[in-house]
């Protein structure tokens, strides 16, 4: 076949269009799929399938014989409603949907996930988890994680507080994997829980073969019946569809763009590992079930700016927000928490007008400290109030939080530097880096 007929010329020959199952047979290859539509970036001699496995490949067809297997029906995906009988038995958990991945579906017209699934369709795709639990559903939100904002953090703490406060065993929020650390950071604050509250969600669409939402969603009901009272994040523990870490809200972060097990404990244990539907506690220091009564705070501040430094950093970055009236500023500093001596005086302005300005480090494990070197205590004396061993996004949703119940400079710098829900650890640990607990796990990759 002639190079230089292009890919759309063959596929529009063989009647193929974005959606339908096609076969290219390749002089020592043959791939079975389905057409994506071709991004215009790519060679005109290049489609996009998307395998049985769930993965996207760029094929040249330049040398390629293509055939149309099955015209395309996957333009909708419908459940039939379940007949769904309480068991007094089991506890009542809640799945509450906020979008994402987890509650996405492939378009294949074009290859992007958008979200789709409500939560009685996530109920619908895994009826097993009314083995676990009695389930009732309600949807917040239908976005992706990128689009997450404190407003909705407000509005999906009120809907906790609200089945907290109606009996539930246990709660569930499905969630975006982008930004579902900073959600969970944002509900340790502002709720006080007797029950867990475990946020889930999925790398990989619902109705991919590759998906890991399915034992994500199992194990967080599992873990949502737990004597674990905090707000907690359950992910996939290994690359396989094995078993799922339980991280503690406050202390997990997304370390990888797309592996299943992308979520790890930071400067902290996993609080318990999720296998075959059993709860295995790690972190014996968590707070119990019903030790603890239910409290709703969800006030923020949301002008606070998160700013990484950089060599070269201008100081009229940090002034811009300071004429622009934030409220807030953390610095995601280097190493023990220091930025370059020119920023100093920037920073100093920031203090004298009132608002707080925290350091984390951009080394993500270990902790801070300002004490060591010159360029940290000139910081210290400038007002910097550092954050000691948190997560800089951690320090962001605090500062917010913080701000939202006071905008006192010496009350927010005491609440800033107190352990307030496990985000501060007194001590560190050389098994809380990588390689410490997670290397444990002989079959981690």
């Amino acid at each position: 076949m002639s190079s230089k007929v292009s890919a759309k010329k063959i596929l529009e020959e063989v009647g193929a269009e974005a959606g339908d199952v096609i076969k290219i047979v390749k002089p020592n290859i043959t791939y079975k799929g389905i057409l994506l539509d071709r991004p215009e970036t790519f060679d005109k001699n290049y489609i996009t399938l998307k395998l049985d496995n769930g993965y996207n490949i760029g094929i040249d067809i330049s040398d390629a014989k293509i055939e149309l297997i099955e015209k395309s029906t996957k333009s909708e995906i419908k459940f039939e409603g379940l007949d769904i009988k309480e068991d007094p038995n089991l506890p009542f958990i809640s799945i509450i949907s906020t979008g994402g991945t987890i509650s996405s579906i492939i378009d294949y017209r074009t290859g992007a996930v958008h979200p789709r699934f409500t939560a009685n369709d996530l109920l619908n795709a895994y009826p097993e988890l009314l083995d676990e639990a009695n389930i009732k559903c309600k949807e917040i939100l239908n976005i992706l994680s990128e689009n997450m904002d404190p407003k909705y953090w407000e509005k999906i703490a009120r809907a906790i507080y609200k089945e907290i406060k109606n009996g539930v065993d246990g709660i569930v929020v499905t969630h975006g994997t982008d930004t579902m650390h900073y959600t969970a950071a944002a509900l340790a604050f502002m709720i006080r829980t007797p029950i867990p509250i475990i946020l889930t969600g999925a790398q990989r669409s619902s109705d991919r073969p590759s998906t890991d939402a399915r034992l994500n969603l199992i194990s967080s009901v599992v873990a949502a019946k737990s004597d674990i009272a905090e707000v907690a994040v359950c992910m996939h523990a290994t690359p396989h569809d094995r078993e799922c870490y339980l991280h503690r809200g406050v202390k997990v972060r997304k370390m990888h763009t797309s592996r299943r097990d992308a979520f790890l404990s930071i400067n902290d244990l996993p609080l318990a590992k999720i296998k075959d539907n059993k709860v295995e506690i790690i972190n014996n220091n968590y707070i119990k079930r019903d030790t603890m009564e239910p409290k709703l705070n969800n006030k923020l501040e949301p002008k606070v700016a998160l700013i990484k430094t950089y060599p070269g950093m201008n100081a009229e970055i940090i002034d811009f927000y300071v004429e622009n009236n934030y409220q807030g500023i953390v610095i995601e500093g280097t190493g023990l928490g220091h930025c370059a001596e020119s920023l100093i005086p920037s920073i100093k302005r920031a203090k004298d007008a009132g608002i707080p300005v925290v350091m984390t480090s951009q080394c993500i494990n270990g902790r801070i400290n300002m004490n060591v070197y010159s360029t940290g205590r000139k910081l210290l004396k400038a007002g910097v109030i550092p954050a000691q061993d948190m997560l800089p996004e951690v320090a962001l949703v605090k500062l917010m939080w913080v701000l939202g119940q006071t905008k006192d400079f010496e009350e927010v710098s005491k609440m800033m530097t107190k352990n307030l829900v496990g985000e501060i650890n007194n001590k560190s640990s050389l098994i809380y880096f990588p390689g410490g607990y997670h290397g444990l796990e002989k079959d981690r990759s």
